[in-house]
C-alpha cells in the first residue's frame, strides 16, 4: 500500500475534528458552521418560494434589520425560536438533534 492509497482511504493523520479539538475550537467552529448552513438554507428557501426580505420580515412580524441578522451567517445570537419561526413561515420545519 502506498501513501496515495492511504490518503484516499483517509488513514493518514488525524481528522479535522481532532485538529479543531486540539486547538480548543471544535465547539465554536461547529456552532459557526451550523449557523452558516441554517442562514443559507433559509435564504435558499426564500428564493425558492420567491419571498423578498421585506415580505419575510412582515411574515415574521419583525424588522428588516432583524431579518438581516437572522440571515447573517456570522451572527450566532439567533435563537432556536426565531429559526423555527423562519422555517415555519416558509413551509419548512427546523429539526435539531443531539448526538
Amino acid at each position: 500500500m502506498n501513501m496515495t492509497d492511504e490518503i484516499e482511504r483517509g488513514s493518514i493523520g488525524s481528522s479535522f475534528d481532532d485538529f479543531l479539538s486540539g486547538q480548543g475550537t471544535l465547539e465554536e467552529t461547529t456552532a459557526q458552521a451550523i449557523k452558516r448552513v441554517l442562514a443559507y438554507q433559509i435564504a435558499e428557501a426564500m428564493k425558492a418560494e420567491r419571498v423578498t426580505k421585506v415580505e419575510m420580515a412582515q411574515r415574521l412580524e419583525t424588522s428588516r434589520s432583524q431579518l438581516d441578522r437572522l440571515l447573517d451567517p456570522d451572527n450566532d445570537g439567533v435563537t432556536l425560536g426565531t429559526l423555527s419561526r423562519a422555517a415555519q413561515v416558509l413551509g419548512r420545519k427546523l429539526t435539531v438533534e443531539i448526538r
